[in-house]
């Protein structure tokens, strides 16, 4: 369990640079990030989740990961 933890981690961190990279090169980076933010909460809370008799659990803590990715990217320098 605690490879996958740590796989977990490290594709998370991954996403995060790279979505950081992709909006460092937008003129908007922050309306970028939240914009992109907004559509990434809107597929957790549509997507389809089978297999489960209740899905609120999973779908809470998906929005919290997404919510925890976008914390971790600091604003844009002043530079």
């Amino acid at each position: 369990m605690d490879e996958l933890n740590g796989k977990l981690i490290a594709c998370q961190i991954l996403i995060t640079g790279l979505i950081a990279r992709v909006a460092n090169e937008q003129r908007d980076p922050l309306r970028f990030l939240t914009d992109f933010r907004d559509e990434i909460k809107a597929v957790v809370g549509g997507v389809n989740i089978a297999g489960m008799d209740s899905t609120d659990r999973v779908r809470a803590v998906a929005q919290k990961t997404v919510d925890e990715l976008f914390s971790l990217m600091k604003p844009p320098s002043s530079d």
